[in-house]
């Protein structure tokens, strides 16, 4: 990927943009130096005697097959399933996470609140002599769907029908991706800071949703939704098939962008996972997609695997 002015922009601001983070935790932390220094004697954990040896079992004493951290939107932090808690029960991972449902990834990037918290994790883990295996970042999906999706379509009934491939460009191509090489600039420039280190960086594209109207829980609560349909069908898109189709140019398009990032000869560290055929689009979709843009149980399952996998290929540390 040529690395262009607006590219080299991103990542110089995000490396200010950790910067300015870092300086806020170092305040922090002479504060908290100063706090130690007036304890009455160091803090230590209880002796192991001290535990309830059943209950130390119980939860698994102390393997694990590494520590992760993450920052995202609603596939890392979904009521009940979401890929994080997978990545705990089902792979014997451990998981601190500063993912918050509905985050853009342009709020990551430009908002300061999740890379504060990850930083913060980080020097968490540090004073417990832990390294995380990786970092997990999930985002983009909010900044493509919901109030204004129908923007990206051109009406069923335009000589030119379909996805406006200007205005595609200009969210995928321009404006995620800057928010993207923008945080992850930021996430490498707090490791290198912290942990005198880069430490692999995990990004992943969506798979192919169904827009067939379904938000979440019926569209009540804390993701209402639905998050395609409303654009579909105020652009003229009645067709479940054509709005499928459309959906599945969009996520391509996604993808591709997102791999080009990862590609950057500054993001060595950063893995992209393919998430796309993970979950069915044909008769049995329902099994596998709760609702337009969240899988069921059984869909994070799948996915879960694939991040697993992935995990697994990482170099040992």
């Amino acid at each position: 990927m040529r690395v262009d002015k607006t590219i080299r922009k991103a990542l110089r601001f995000g490396r200010q943009e950790a910067n300015r983070v870092l300086k806020l935790r170092d305040k922090a932390l002479k504060r908290r130096r100063a706090a130690v220094r007036a304890l009455p004697k160091p803090a230590e954990p209880a002796p192991l005697g001290r535990i309830d040896r059943a209950a130390l079992r119980a939860v698994g004493e102390m393997a694990t097959a590494g520590v992760l951290v993450a920052e995202g939107d609603s596939w890392f932090d979904y009521p009940f399933n979401d890929v994080l808690r997978l990545l705990e029960d089902y792979h014997a991972y451990d998981v601190e996470s500063v993912a918050h449902k509905g985050d853009p990834v342009e709020e990551m990037a430009y908002g300061g609140g999740q890379l504060e918290e990850l930083t913060r994790r980080l020097e968490k883990l540090l004073r417990r002599h832990i390294i995380p295996r990786a970092v997990l970042l999930s985002g983009g999906g909010n900044d493509v769907a919901g109030d204004a999706f129908g923007m990206l379509l051109n009406h069923a009934r335009s000589a030119a029908a379909g996805l406006n491939e200007q205005v595609v460009a200009g969210v995928i191509d321009e404006r995620v991706q800057i928010a993207y090489v923008t945080i992850l600039s930021a996430i490498t420039r707090v490791c290198e800071q912290r942990l005198n280190q880069r430490i692999p960086i995990l990004v992943h594209g969506y798979d192919y949703p169904v827009p067939d109207g379904r938000g979440f829980l019926g569209g009540w609560w804390l993701l209402p939704g639905p998050w395609l349909e409303p654009g579909f069908r105020e652009k003229g898109f009645e067709n479940i098939q054509e709005r499928i189709r459309l959906a599945r140019q969009l996520i391509d398009r996604f993808n591709v962008m997102l791999q080009r990032v990862a590609g950057l000869s500054e993001f060595s560290h950063v893995k992209y996972i393919n998430i796309r055929n993970t979950l069915s689009v044909g008769a049995d979709y329902r099994r596998y997609w709760a609702n337009e843009l969240h899988p069921t149980p059984r869909g994070f399952e799948l996915v879960t695997r694939r991040f697993a996998a992935a995990l697994a290929n990482l170099p040992q540390p």
